[in-house]
């Protein structure tokens, strides 16, 4: 059977892509949630602020993933493809995130230790997600 794909076949159109990149958006929405809390602002009542430090790891990962094939049946056939992928993806998309963040345009600043907590949390939300998907398939 064929698949839609774009991007030079680097993203499949398919209910499971969608589904795996729904997915990942929530998992980097709750990891920017969770630090936003852990700051004490609550992301409910500074939605602004809450979108503000969540675009830059957005564009970063959907710029990574989109290139990188990262929405492709090829990248949770198996559980070590997934978590491979999706760690060297999300290294380089909270680069990306940190370039962004040293800007005046988003909230924050890049700092090597915010970078290491974005790698260990958001990896760690991330792998699980898309671990359990590639489980499930």
């Amino acid at each position: 059977m064929s698949v839609s794909t774009v991007g030079n076949g680097r993203i499949e159109l398919s209910a499971r892509t969608a589904l795996v990149a729904v997915g990942d958006l929530l998992a980097i929405a709750l990891f920017v949630g969770i630090g936003e809390l852990a700051h004490g602002i609550n992301p409910i009542l500074s939605p602004a602020r809450f979108a503000g430090t969540l675009t830059p790891f957005y564009v970063g990962w959907l710029l990574v993933a989109g290139l990188g094939g990262l929405y492709t049946a090829a990248a949770t056939e198996t559980v070590q493809a997934a978590l491979g992928r999706t760690i060297v993806g999300w290294v380089l998309a909270v680069g990306i995130a940190q370039g962004l963040r040293s800007t005046s345009v988003f909230p924050g600043n890049a700092a090597v230790t915010f970078a290491l907590v974005s790698v260990l949390v958001g990896g760690t939300l991330l792998l699980c997600w898309r671990g359990a998907i590639a489980v499930a398939k």
